[in-house]
């Protein structure tokens, strides 16, 4: 037995685990995916506090990063982290298929199920911390009418969204990014769990068939605790080949 297995069954023990560092972790494997697609701008939709690009820059991205996240509390603390990385902007905007004022509904959990769309029962009873709590405003704003003023043209561009149901309403108003992106991450939900909220497979087909994209890894998300069943996960898609003639963004 390897020393790595007696540490292991030493922890489990305590309801702990050990794994091999860094590869088991899912911001490790996103730098990878990033270097691969040669990307050197990443758009996170729907940032919250900044929690995933931390993960980028922990693991050796070094491009520009721009986030988008209108809950008020949120953006605070997205800003303060930005604001100490100069290739990192914090915009507060809601992102959708037209120019409005749209209504957030505020979740619970620190805000990270808030959405435009009103939430099913599944959610909230798989997670009663994600229950809405109250509602904001916001400025909602095309992508593609901003994308000329977050990259150029030679850029390489990778659109990350987490918008909890809200996919369609943002690739709508992002055509031509998702046509020209090098890469697009979403999150997808296995069930319903917002109501017109795309499904999976849905969230695949939109992907790989519109915006001719390869999947290149699908990351585990929101799982009930009552039955183990997955509720939601992370699609990768990657255009390949992927051209590396320019400027990657990352450190080798």
């Amino acid at each position: 037995m390897t020393l790595l297995h007696r540490a292991r069954k030493a922890v489990q023990r305590l309801g702990l685990d050990v794994n091999r560092f860094p590869e088991c972790s899912h911001d490790y494997r996103a730098v990878q995916l990033l270097r691969h697609s040669g990307a050197d701008v990443v758009l996170d939709v729907g940032a919250n506090r900044g929690q995933y690009g931390l993960g980028l820059r922990r693991f050796g991205y070094r491009g520009r990063i721009v986030s988008f996240e209108p809950l008020r509390a949120a953006f605070e603390a997205l800003r303060s982290r930005a604001d100490a990385d100069p290739l990192w902007t914090a915009l507060p905007h809601a992102l959708g298929d037209r120019r409005a004022t749209v209504t957030l509904n505020v979740a619970g959990n620190n805000g990270l199920s808030s959405s435009v769309l009103p939430m099913l029962s599944r959610h909230a009873e798989a997670c009663p911390d994600s229950r809405y709590v109250g509602r904001q405003e916001a400025e909602q704003y095309r992508l593609d009418d901003l994308w000329p003023q977050l990259a150029g043209p030679d850029d390489r561009v990778f659109v990350k969204l987490d918008v909890q149901g809200y996919e369609e309403a943002v690739l709508r108003g992002a055509e031509d990014l998702a046509r020209r992106c090098c890469g697009l991450q979403l999150e997808a939900s296995c069930v319903p769990l917002y109501e017109g909220g795309p499904l999976l497979h849905e969230v695949m087909d939109t992907a790989q068939r519109r915006y001719g994209l390869t999947l290149m890894a699908v990351v585990p998300g929101f799982t009930d605790r009552r039955t183990g069943q997955m509720l939601q996960c992370d699609a990768v898609f990657l255009r390949e080949p992927a051209t590396r003639s320019g400027p990657t963004g990352t450190r080798d």
